[in-house]
């Protein structure tokens, strides 16, 4: 009551956030007729004339209110566009790192020019990060125009670009591109061999757009760069016939009150092979299925440790079968397996699931079965933004995940005002018992719709439910679009009309992100359908007849209600929904917004249909009649928030334990960054020839007294390692253990001077970064496979009564550790063994046949690893 009260009177701090921006704007607003009296030449001057100023020591914030005023005036010249005052708050608050959110509509777009001009002028690059490659080449090219106006670079990164055009790229002021790209980038930056193949600057300053699907729903799954790894293919069609011959048990799924088996007095015969926790998407064998599981493979104990890659093959097949489903989490194009993403319902291209999953709906499908591949390199998207020294984002929905965004970026979330009031109306929820019933009125009221023109955008979860009301649709002879993952190429030019009158689409949750619907049509769209681009010239002429036509074609649209958002089944996010509802009743159009749920959707199902049940059965509704109640929506909120902590909860541990490799790829990095710089390592090598020498002989001289000492043992050592032989097996115990070190590495340093001599220094300088990369990146990827082994067993900790994470942190410290010293050892090793078979051109070890080649590089510019592609995933 008191806190609502201070509200009332001081106003929450976004309230004012914003009061405290609107300053600014004022500010920026008295400058407009000063700065539209400037010429073209004189507005482009003051780009020069900013950098001036910064050069000489002012910082960004002091230029912002005047930077501000010339985009805006370079805007109105170039697309006719003038910054809304809303539109340059938003711009200020990404400016200072926070997250922008403003209504479907409100120009997100426009609203990052500002502060994209802004801090490009210190020169440090700035990125603009988007949801797909369209987007970011559509946003390059119109945006590109004001930036390039006022004498600014733009470039674009977009899938398949060759090196040269991905370095040009990340070289201009303001570079646009997706998530992806711009974090595999930084990974195969990691991984080359000579500091000229590195593509991007240091991480300066990032917008990303749509920050809510990008930094949340993304985050789940993190960037690999993959190699082949051993051949298991086999494993995954055999078990994908043991899991089809196993049946799944239901009774847990009947019988909610019994606790075990054994409380519900049901014999095994009854009982199915295995357990399926949708809420958990985790499956358990039951005693009846192992004995099965035995029989089918012809073992006595599949749990014995010669078997124990086989549960894992087993546990992938079972959830290849029972949690992934064709046409909702993939879908079969050109015979490949491709990932669906589940929040935008957009096709992943490229992106394969990890641990060997993908190969098991693949085997489940009956495509080709690619081979596992080994990780080379990762990074969590959390950890790969985190590195930016600044970073800002925007989007539509983002408050009911401010505290997320807090905890794991330190961004706060500032939400914009309208820049006209929104006129939509979201009717409550409607709730039929059955998934036909709820079919049957979603077609009612889509006829409706229709017959009075008004426009509809009709959501669904999967492409199968898309597919499934398209066929009905059809039968009634209503026109219509689809957009799902199957139609991807069309999303924009598919969503930019779905405000026409009568028009009826079809999107997959929020397939169309990114494009705004104009009632009426979009005129644009129009004209380059029409004739094919904008550069035509006749385009102007084309575009001002679709303008009157979409204008008269707007109001019939108004008079009808504006567009109508039917939403056929509740998100597990309450974003994404609020994303949905968010596309109509854009800049104050009237709109309005209707659910439609069952008893047998996925969430109501998992999360509360019970309650629900109960209700309806009280009321004895007839069949085809739903139920309007607020306690239903209150039901529904508290499911969506139930799930929504869980896969913070989820996305929190992922991070948790990624922070912890995180750490140390930054110092495996760092490293690695500091050797490539430097043309001489000669100092780096010996280094490490000597600590790895104390160390041969620290390990080994342990006791109180010198006849314990395994002398032996480092005569041994130092000659597998560096064939150096001792001579005087007494000589040691005269010394202390550190002199000792010393006299065996200076003899072993004149050695190394030696082989330099035979060589000449400049071809030992080449072998010596060759070796040390070759060395480092081998262990640094074996190290990556035992941290993925150690992930996936350190939970079993937890019934000894120990902190999972804990024990992590201290387990992977013990490994880095190691790696750190094989690394020293193994390189220095190396040093000794090398032979120059061609002095100009090729370094090889003894033993090994391939030659290899370390000045060439891969085709995707990561350097070749042991002469071959590093491969991407």
């Amino acid at each position: 009551m008191f806190g609502d009260l201070l509200k009332k009177i001081f106003g929450t701090r976004n309230d004012r956030e914003i009061k405290r921006i609107k300053k600014l704007v004022t500010m920026i607003n008295s400058l407009e007729p000063e700065i539209e009296k400037l010429s073209d030449d004189e507005l482009k001057g003051k780009t020069y004339e900013f950098r001036q100023r910064l050069e000489k020591g002012e910082t960004l914030d002091d230029v912002l209110v005047e930077a501000f005023a010339v985009v805006r005036e370079a805007s109105k010249r170039v697309h006719g566009m003038r910054h809304y005052d809303v539109q340059l708050i938003g711009g200020i608050v990404l400016h200072e790192g926070k997250i922008t959110e403003m209504k479907t509509g409100e120009g997100k777009t426009l609203v990052a020019t500002a502060p994209v001009y802004l801090n490009a002028l210190s020169g440090k690059g700035v990125h603009v990060i988007t949801v797909n490659d369209y987007l970011a080449q559509r946003d390059r090219e119109l945006m590109g125009r004001v930036y390039e106006f006022l004498g600014l670079t733009s470039g674009v990164i977009v899938n398949g670009m060759e090196n040269a055009a991905r370095k040009a790229a990340y070289e201009a002021d303001i570079t646009y591109g997706t998530n992806s790209e711009f974090g595999f980038d930084y990974l195969r930056d990691n991984m080359v061999n000579k500091v000229e193949d590195k593509v991007q600057r240091p991480l300066n300053f990032c917008i990303v757009d749509e920050v809510d699907s990008i930094l949340i729903d993304e985050a789940r799954t993190p960037l690999i760069i993959s190699g082949a790894a051993s051949e298991t293919t086999k494993w995954y069609s055999i078990f994908c016939q043991v899991a089809f011959r196993l049946d799944r048990s239901f009774e847990t799924e009947k019988i909610k009150d019994a606790k075990t088996k054994k409380e519900m007095n049901i014999p095994d015969e009854q009982w199915g092979d295995y357990e399926v926790d949708e809420k958990a998407r985790n499956i358990v064998l039951t005693d009846k299925g192992i004995k099965k599981v035995e029989q089918l493979l012809n073992i006595d104990n599949l749990y014995s440790p010669e078997h124990v890659e086989l549960t894992h093959y087993l546990n992938q097949a079972l959830k290849a079968k029972e949690l992934f489903i064709k046409d909702r989490d993939y879908l079969i194009r050109e015979g490949e397996v491709v990932i669906i993403d589940e929040f935008t319902g957009r096709a992943m291209e490229g992106r394969r699931y990890s641990d060997g999953l993908h190969q098991a709906i693949e085997a489940k499908e009956g495509v080709n079965v690619a081979g596992e591949n080994q990780t080379l390199a990762s990074i969590t998207l959390q950890n790969y933004f985190r590195m930016y020294d600044k970073l800002a984002g925007m989007t539509g929905t983002a408050e009911t995940e401010a505290a997320e965004f807090m905890h794991t970026y330190g961004l706060e979330v500032i939400v914009i005002p309208t820049n006209k009031p929104v006129q939509r109306v979201d009717f409550p929820d409607l709730v039929y018992k059955t998934k036909k019933e709820k079919t049957d009125a979603i077609i009612r009221r889509i006829e409706e719709l229709y017959a009075k023109g008004q426009p509809v955008l009709v959501g669904t979860v999967s492409i199968k439910s898309s597919e499934e009301l398209s066929e009905l649709l059809k039968e009634k002879g209503i026109p219509h679009n689809v957009l799902n993952a199957k139609l991807h190429a069309k999303e924009a030019e598919i969503v930019a009309q779905a405000g026409r009158y009568q028009a009826v689409t079809i999107a997959t949750n929020m397939a169309g992100r990114g494009t705004d619907i104009m009632l009426g049509g979009n005129p644009e769209f129009r004209a380059i359908a029409e004739i094919g681009s904008r550069d035509a010239g006749n385009y102007p002429v084309i575009l001002d007849k679709y303008k009157v036509e979409c204008e008269e074609e707007k109001q019939k649209v108004i008079s009808a209600g504006g567009l109508f958002i039917l939403g056929t089944e509740r998100h597990e996010s309450r974003r994404i929904d609020n994303q949905l509802r968010g596309r109509a009743g854009r800049q104050g159009d009237p709109g309005a917004s209707e659910f439609y749920l069952c008893l047998e959707d996925d969430l109501m199902r998992l999360f509360g249909s019970e309650r629900i049940q109960g209700v309806m059965e009280k009321l004895g509704l007839p069949e085809g009649e739903s139920i309007q109640h607020r306690m239903i929506n209150k039901a529904i909120e508290n499911a969506q928030k139930k799930v929504e902590s869980r896969n913070f909860g989820i996305r929190k541990n992922l991070l948790e334990f990624d922070d912890v490799m995180n750490k140390q790829r930054e110092a495996i990095y760092a490293s690695r960054n500091e050797a490539l710089e430097k043309e001489d390592l000669k100092e780096t090598i010996l280094g490490m020839l000597k600590s790895s020498i104390s160390d041969i002989v620290v390990e080994r001289f342990v006791g109180e007294f010198k006849d314990e000492w395994d002398i032996v043992g480092v005569k041994d050592a130092l000659l597998e390692k560096y064939g150096y032989e001792i001579t005087d097996m007494e000589e040691y115990k005269a010394l202390t253990v550190e002199e000792y070190a010393d006299k065996i590495y200076r003899d072993i340093e004149k050695d190394y001077e030696k082989k330099e001599e035979e060589i000449t220094p400049e071809i030992m300088r080449k072998v010596e970064k060759y070796v040390l990369f070759e060395v480092v990146d081998a262990r640094w990827r074996e190290h990556l496979k035992a941290l993925d082994a150690l992930r996936e067993g350190i939970y079993l900790r937890s019934y000894g009564q120990k902190d999972p994470l804990v024990e992590y942190k201290i387990i992977s410290g013990d490994m880095y550790s190691r790696m750190l010293s094989t690394i020293k050892t193994e390189a220095t090793s190396y040093m000794f063994k090398v032979v120059v078979k061609n002095p100009e051109e090729e370094v090889v070890e003894p033993g090994v046949e391939e030659e290899l080649d370390f000045d060439s590089a891969c085709k995707c510019g990561s350097g070749k690893i042991y002469g071959k592609c590093c491969g991407r995933v």
